[in-house]
């Protein structure tokens, strides 16, 4: 498993700046969170972007506005642009927002993102990333009683959707997710409730959800991710 890279809260592209301003944000940050551009270094100039990504170049300089207000750049007169995004910084920080998330507002933000998160991974999977998200299920389909095992596995499984989308932000926000659900409440959880014969009926969730998806099956894929997060529920209220 790769390692995943931590992306701090961007401010949205106001709308009238349009979908080539964003995209030019979404490169650059993802440029700079995976330390291709690393902390201190100057980017390239105004110039050499707008070659680099086919745009205009007011259009690089309204993006490397909105890159500076997320504080991941800071712009010098005569000299460029200088990344500031601090990596290990934003893994403590990440880490300390998880330890921090209960229960009950991790199971909020998972219902916010895993139906439309499982939406886009249906549009934009490639006919690989499915084939590895099948080896995964069949790993989980042989977990028959060690509720760790399977636990782990399931989180790949979710990590792969995430994947799955082709949306940087979106895989790091999920990331954030996956640190959070590896919470020793959510841990305790599962020893006192995931029995072998709910371990089954969870892998047959599983299945369904995955067939779904290598079918393109939007609406099938979004209700059987629905009804995961319901049976997480659940378990949270036997645990209440």
């Amino acid at each position: 498993m790769s390692s995943s890279h931590v992306i701090p809260a961007v401010r949205r592209t106001p709308p009238a700046l349009g979908e080539t301003v964003q995209y030019v944000v979404d490169t650059l940050t993802m440029r700079i969170v995976s330390q291709e551009y690393g902390l201190e270094e100057r980017l390239p100039s105004e110039r050499q972007l707008a070659q680099d990504l086919g745009v205009a170049r007011n259009t690089v300089r309204e993006a490397l506005d909105q890159v500076e207000a997320a504080g991941l750049i800071r712009r010098r007169a005569g000299s460029g642009s200088f990344v500031t995004f601090d990596p290990e910084g934003a893994k403590e920080s990440a880490s300390a927002v998880a330890a921090e998330t209960g229960p009950l507002q991790l199971q909020v933000m998972r219902g916010i993102m895993e139906p439309e998160m499982v939406r886009l991974a249906v549009i934009s999977m490639s006919p690989r990333q499915i084939e590895a998200l099948g080896e995964t299920l069949s790993q989980m389909e042989a977990v028959q009683v060690d509720a760790m095992a399977f636990v782990r596995l399931e989180e790949e499984f979710h990590r792969q959707i995430a994947a799955g989308t082709g949306n940087p932000l979106l895989i790091a926000c999920y990331s954030l997710v996956l640190d959070a659900r590896r919470q020793s409440f959510r841990a305790a959880m599962y020893r006192r409730h995931l029995t072998p014969e709910r371990i089954a009926a969870y892998q047959r969730g599983y299945n369904s959800l995955f067939n779904a998806i290598a079918a393109r099956d939007i609406e099938q894929a979004c209700e059987f991710m629905k009804l995961g997060l319901i049976e997480d529920q659940k378990l949270l209220l036997q645990d209440g």
